[in-house]
């Protein structure tokens, strides 16, 4: 509803619940209105007593990770949702003009984990999840905090003043003001919003810090060059296509990658896109939350999130989620949209306490102290942009253990827009990213249902990585009637009456006797064997059934996460993505283990298995990374099929 709201100041001094949004660079959305905590997702309330839509703006905290069945620190921050009564345009001068301007100052400022224990964190996470194939990265996060001894509501409005000033190339800059929690950001993320039943996804990653005097084209050329850099965002968009293809009925398609140019750093990102019909709720829970501040697969980087962060996270890589009625929507369709931007490089102000979140993503690449650096920088990043100053000591962060050229300079004036996408160099070298990736997600891909299986199905067992969601997806281009069930939750019936059974992926050691999971995998691979049916397993799944063939499994000298290879797979070269800490392995020249063909390189590791009706890659052909997934995939699947091999 439109009408009449106070000004910023009025609002702060009655005490007002109210957002404050600016998403065009021209206006600010002002909404206030009555404050609901609920429980779930599906209790937001998009409609009122008799039925009729309204809008809502509902902060989510990390906490309702819970409603997926993961783990997580639970500090009971509510799912708190303002029930929008009154909302109002005003230009962003006039809200510049109401806005106060005096610094707000700090006290008893500093990082609540210190560098150094930061830094073995980052190794145990390195050495202990990654090196045991727990996955294929994590976000783990330590909080800047400091004391603020100014009414809460002006310091929000002070802070979103000097956000809506000088900060540049956020997605969202806000402040959201309710009883007992403030937060104030300014997010460059859209983690998912649903307009008109096209959904959109934005995965982000890479943080390049400007130096002193801006960012120029030579400075980002080694960014950009970076090969753990290119390994994080590949990472990610594989992550955020797991969630797409669970939502959205075409799976998404991939567009970029760009330059997201913000005052003091600059990120890359990817754009993806699909159609879905599902009402906004039920997206929002299926893509909690964004594996750029989570990590790979999301359920195990949940667990990993817990067991090294001490701490619960409250609104940190949750999202501000906002339904807004749509005007006309077809019978059928969902009765709002959804805009949700990811709670990051935001300020929590509670109970006089400032905090300030922030993570770096561990790769099998990263150095302990360049985490470190990450963390000093985001968090720079996000006071500087609040105009934060600390009283009590000479700088709001003490120099962090890495080089110090890379740290920023906060004193330095934002550096004005230079649009370095628009250099030649620039544009060339992230475009020359695609031809690394697989066709099938950056072109359109046509119906479903039409390929050389059509008439056929298929049952993916999902051992915990959602992989299995675009793998399904791609079986579905290939024809086939796809269904996709939890390991511990399908019945030995559905698995010897399926047509196919796909054996999937998912994290850790399969030679783990204590792992109830590694167990019912086992006996998927070997239910189907004995019986001659119709079997393909991948990854995990692959090292099971190597292992089920007496071929020995072991630990990789380095991960194998987010890296692409080509192989030869049974006489034909595969580029493909390979997510794996394990390998099965057999004597150099081996090529047949009994009636099961090996197709292995030189130094034994094997990448793929075929014998009568059942095939493997441990590759994983559904990922961005597999240039010839599809191919391979359509290969294996015949081969499955044909029970006396083709």
């Amino acid at each position: 509803m439109t009408g009449h709201v106070p000004s910023l100041r009025e609002l702060a001094a009655r005490g007002i619940p109210f957002a404050l949004i600016a998403r065009d660079g021209a206006t600010v959305e002002v909404l206030t209105g009555d404050v609901v905590d609920v429980g779930l997702l599906a209790d937001i309330p998009l409609t009122d007593a008799a039925g009729t839509p309204r809008e809502v703006l509902a902060l989510v905290p990390f906490r309702q990770v819970t409603e997926r069945g993961f783990v997580c620190h639970d500090d009971g921050a509510p799912l708190r949702c303002l029930v929008v009564g009154e909302r109002a345009l005003i230009p962003r001068d006039d809200a510049l003009a109401q806005l106060p301007a005096e610094p707000v100052p700090l006290s008893d400022a500093g990082f609540d984990i210190p560098d150094e224990a930061y830094a073995d964190i980052v190794r145990r996470v390195i050495a202990d999840e990654i090196g045991r194939g727990e996955g294929a990265n994590f976000v783990i996060r330590r909080d800047f905090t400091a004391g603020v001894d100014v009414d809460p509501a002006i310091a929000a409005l002070t802070w979103f003043r000097a956000l809506l000033e000088y900060e540049r190339g956020a997605y969202w800059t806000f402040a959201i003001v309710t009883p007992g929690h403030i937060a104030v950001g300014a997010s460059p993320e859209a983690h998912v919003s649903a307009q008109d039943g096209v959904v959109t996804m934005n995965p982000i990653s890479g943080t390049f810090r400007h130096p002193a005097g801006g960012a120029t084209a030579e400075t980002l050329t080694e960014f950009l060059e970076s090969t753990k850099e290119t390994e994080e965002l590949f990472m990610v968009v594989d992550e955020e296509l797991k969630m797409m293809s669970a939502v959205c009925s075409d799976g998404g398609r991939i567009t970029g990658p760009h330059l997201k140019e913000m005052s003091r750093l600059t990120h890359t990102e990817y754009v993806l896109r699909g159609r879905s019909r599902l009402d906004p709720r039920d997206i929002l829970r299926e893509t909690m939350f964004a594996p750029t501040v989570t990590g790979s697969p999301m359920q195990n980087a949940c667990t990993v999130i817990a067991r090294h962060e001490t701490t619960p996270r409250g609104y940190y890589s949750g999202v501000a989620a906002l339904f807004t009625p749509r005007a006309d929507p077809a019978a059928g369709d969902p009765s709002h949209d959804l805009d949700a931007p990811i709670l990051i490089r935001t300020a929590y102000l509670q109970d006089g306490r400032l905090r300030v979140p922030v993570g770096a993503t561990l790769v099998r690449h990263s150095d302990p102290y360049g985490e470190v650096g990450e963390t000093h920088g985001k968090a720079a990043g996000v006071l500087g942009a609040i105009g934060a100053i600390a009283l009590d000591a000479p700088a709001v962060l003490p120099p962090p253990v890495v080089d110090e050229d890379a740290v920023v300079d906060e004193d330095a004036p934002a550096a004005e827009p230079r649009r370095l996408a628009e250099d030649p160099a620039i544009a060339a070298l992230l475009g020359s990213r695609n031809a690394r990736l697989a066709s099938f997600w950056l072109n359109p891909q046509g119906p479903d249902g039409a390929g050389p299986f059509a008439g056929r199905s298929a049952l993916v067992v999902d051992a915990e990585d959602r992989f299995t969601t675009m793998l399904a997806h791609q079986l579905r281009h290939l024809g086939l009637d796809v269904e996709i069930a939890p390991w511990n939750e399908v019945t030995d019936d559905r698995i010897d009456a399926a047509e196919l059974v796909v054996s999937g992926p998912g994290p850790g050691d399969p030679r783990d006797p204590s792992s109830p999971r590694m167990r019912r995998m086992q006996e998927v691979v070997a239910r189907r064997r004995s019986a001659g049916r119709p079997l393909l397993a991948v990854c995990l799944s692959h090292q099971i059934l190597a292992d089920s063939l007496g071929i020995e499994l072991a630990p990789l000298a380095a991960p194998h996460q987010g890296l692409q290879k080509t192989v030869d797979l049974f006489g034909m070269p595969a580029s493909i993505g390979f997510y794996n800490t394990f390998t099965a392995r057999v004597p150099a020249g081996t090529a047949r283990v009994g009636d099961t063909e090996v197709a292995a390189d030189a130094e034994g590791a094997v990448y793929g298995l075929r014998g009568p009706g059942y095939a493997s890659v441990q590759g994983h052909l559904e990922s961005i990374l597999s240039r010839d997934g599809m191919t391979t995939l359509e290969r294996l699947v015949s081969h499955a099929l044909t029970p006396t091999g083709a």
